[in-house]
């Protein structure tokens, strides 16, 4: 798998700048994915003060049963993933109502989680921070103040499903810095996205 930066776009994603309803693009999500140990968090956080657009990070969206099943080292299954995805959608979704932009940052680990989350209204792209096993595992012992251990890494890794062709995104290599990162996907996030009407 290419884990440089390579760009795949949704076919048709790209707003038309020849309506004369909606000359401009609904607004776009990003949304920054990965496993634990990636840098989603610096990673969003840097583009969120570089768009001066909202910002939130997954494990808000939790409920208290999912942070204690982790905390224990117990994955997740998807039945308890599903209402943690359905809020972060929503979040998106309301944040577009508003006129605006969002930074999210999701382990989307599975198609069926992104197609989902591709259902909020605006325009959803995916930022897929990748690494090698041994890098991310580092990363996990070096962190501190966080409920997921480096044992649940190898189940993250097993349930990864790497963005497919037609799924807007692309995939960034997390060995560069976090603000070679940022550069990166404020330079190719133009036209990623399916757009999602605006409510009302």
């Amino acid at each position: 798998m290419d884990t440089d930066v390579s760009t795949t776009v949704h076919a048709g994603s790209a707003a038309t700048s020849q309506d004369p309803v909606e000359p401009t693009q609904p607004p776009q999500h990003l949304v920054v994915m990965g496993v634990a140990g990636s840098g989603k968090t610096t990673v969003a956080t840097l583009l969120a003060q570089r768009l001066g657009t909202e910002y939130a990070e997954a494990d808000q969206f939790h409920p208290e049963a999912n942070i204690a099943k982790m905390s224990a080292g117990t994955p997740l299954t998807d039945e308890d993933r599903w209402p943690w995805l359905e809020a972060i959608r929503d979040w998106l979704s309301a944040e577009a109502d508003a006129g605006r932009s969002g930074v999210v940052t999701c382990s989307a680990l599975k198609r069926s989680y992104r197609d989902l989350l591709r259902t909020a209204r605006g325009r959803v792209c995916f930022v897929h921070l990748d690494g090698s096993p041994d890098l991310l595992a580092e990363r996990m012992e070096h962190r501190s103040g966080h409920f997921m251990p480096p044992s649940l890494l190898p189940s993250q890794l097993a349930t990864l499903e790497p963005l497919d062709d037609d799924e807007p995104g692309f995939t960034v290599d997390v060995t560069r810095t976090p603000e070679e990162i940022a550069d990166l996907v404020l330079d190719r996030r133009t036209g990623c996205g399916d757009p999602r009407p605006a409510a009302g």
